[in-house]
């Protein structure tokens, strides 16, 4: 019964976000300040970064309890962010209805930082919605994202960029 009224619970919260429920939470000039910091960052770092905002997932995906991480896998290869020189993209995907921030990161960057500090990461962005402040908390979990990248996968700034800055919020 259980789990019967967690997947009624899950189903409604998908039902009921919308497209609106993302541009409340990412309105333009949060989405211009993310594109800044992603472009800012990928000057200091080899890695290429990308973010993918999703108010909900489909009913069908609901129905077949596709997870929060499934769905960031799907997204990282159909936005082909493991298709870099060096293998050095990062997917940070947010879902909005489960509350939920994955990163998929490709080989090289994988290697480069363990799952305690991308979890950290995520939790700087989830601590942050539970308040409301989508804003500050994505602009504050992307600078450690890149000061991680920074340290860890250094580059000097002439590397072309391979990725789009801008975030996508579908």
């Amino acid at each position: 019964m259980k789990t019967h009224s967690k997947m009624l619970s899950r189903l409604w919260k998908h039902l009921t976000a919308t497209s609106a429920t993302g541009r409340r939470a990412f309105p333009p000039a949060t989405l211009k300040a993310i594109e800044q910091a992603i472009a800012d960052g990928e000057t200091r770092h080899r890695a290429e970064v990308r973010m993918i905002v999703e108010p909900a997932l489909g009913l069908q995906a609901v129905l077949q309890h596709m997870s929060a991480r499934e769905r960031a896998r799907e997204l990282f290869a159909h936005y082909r962010v493991w298709d870099t020189e060096e293998n050095c993209g990062v997917l940070v995907y947010v879902n909005l209805a489960d509350h939920k921030v994955e990163i998929v990161a490709d080989r090289g960057a994988g290697r480069a930082i363990s799952n305690a500090e991308w979890q950290a990461v995520c939790h700087t962005m989830t601590h942050g919605f539970a308040r409301g402040a989508f804003h500050d908390s994505v602009l504050a979990a992307l600078d450690q994202l890149n000061r991680l990248l920074q340290e860890r996968y250094p580059g000097d700034g002439s590397r072309a960029n391979e990725l789009a800055d801008r975030p996508v919020v579908l």
